[in-house]
């Protein structure tokens, strides 16, 4: 990932912010549902954090889209099929990182056992970015709005860059929907009606 200046003078559309916000926008009436699936187990929890951010800043006033979290091998192979062969009403963002080489290799044995001969020596590192690199090629291929973004390094600056990016994106798509998106009304409701029965509770 490479930082992009997004505060003025910048032009919006150098601003990958700015261009993810158009894109959930533009897409919402025919695409109402927004998947993001990370090829990483370190980025799991970041599916989870923006599924809130997104779902609880723009559900608001009958708008917004429904964020959807996944991470890649596993979910690739139970959700797959619904995505591609299902109804065309999902953006996808495919989150990978350098995982090439890493990992345990795959024994020569096991590999021929699994019918697969040729993956003797790969890693699982290798498995994985075949498999983020082929989710984002399929999807493309079969007409589904995808982006990508790939994370060279996984450290501390890089997970601070994909935070900040994806609240730009999420505070620029709540101007462009007309909605505030740091108060929760709906959420609220339901915490004074939990807090109601918790104190009635005997």
């Amino acid at each position: 990932m490479r930082s992009h200046r997004c505060s003025p003078p910048a032009h919006p559309p150098r601003c990958p912010a700015a261009v993810g916000a158009a894109l959930s926008v533009a897409l919402a009436k025919d695409k109402p549902i927004t998947v993001m699936m990370a090829y990483a187990d370190r980025l799991e929890r970041l599916t989870r954090w923006y599924v809130q951010l997104w779902a609880e800043s723009l559900g608001k006033d009958g708008k917004g889209t429904t964020p959807i979290g996944a991470l890649g091998p596993v979910d690739q192979h139970s959700q797959l099929q619904l995505y591609i062969a299902g109804p065309r009403d999902k953006l996808f963002t495919i989150l990978t990182v350098a995982a090439a080489g890493r990992g345990p290799r795959i024994a020569a044995d096991l590999a021929k056992l699994c019918g697969e001969p040729d993956f003797a020596g790969k890693t699982m590192g290798d498995l994985v970015a075949a498999q983020g690199r082929a989710t984002a090629e399929t999807l493309a291929k079969n007409g589904c709005p995808v982006r990508t973004f790939h994370i060279d390094k996984l450290d501390e600056t890089a997970l601070g860059e994909l935070l900040m990016h994806f609240m730009l994106e999420t505070i620029i798509a709540a101007h462009l929907l007309g909605v505030d998106p740091f108060d929760q009304p709906a959420v609220e409701e339901g915490k004074i009606l939990a807090k109601q029965y918790l104190m009635d509770a005997r």
